[in-house]
């Protein structure tokens, strides 16, 4: 089947056929809810799920080419890098490190924490510990 690119280069459609829209790839909602999880019994569990689970579907559902689009829709957010984004959540408690591959609509989970923690860490280098590291 031939497609050809429809709008600005975001959408593949069949050249006889229906708009296919494609959604942001985010790796890995798993350590979002691992995060959640180690919140049980703590007051903020559940506002930080709200905020989070908020969070990762207007991520989704968004059409990022650089990170100016990012500030635009998220005027807290903190560009550190070409690639890297720091997000707050629940109003500045804690916050989320992404790295942002625009070309291939993929978003990298690097970090999660309170935003004591986050002062803490070199935010342009740091990697989310595998699931074995965080136990």
């Amino acid at each position: 089947m031939l497609f050809q690119r429809f709008g600005e280069g975001s959408r593949l459609v069949p050249i006889l056929g229906t708009c296919y829209c494609n959604e942001v790839r985010i790796i890995a909602r798993s350590s979002l809810s691992r995060f959640v999880k180690k919140l049980a019994g703590h007051k903020d569990q559940r506002a930080v799920k709200a905020a989070l689970d908020s969070w990762f579907q207007e991520a989704r559902q968004a059409d990022w080419k650089n990170s100016a689009e990012i500030k635009a829709s998220y005027a807290h957010a903190s560009i550190v890098a070409a690639d890297r984004v720091v997000f707050n959540i629940k109003g500045n408690a804690y916050r989320l490190v992404v790295a942002v591959n625009y070309a291939r609509g993929t978003v990298f989970i690097k970090w999660l924490g309170t935003h004591k923690e986050y002062d803490a860490i070199d935010v342009r280098t740091v990697q989310y510990a595998s699931e074995t590291d965080q136990d």
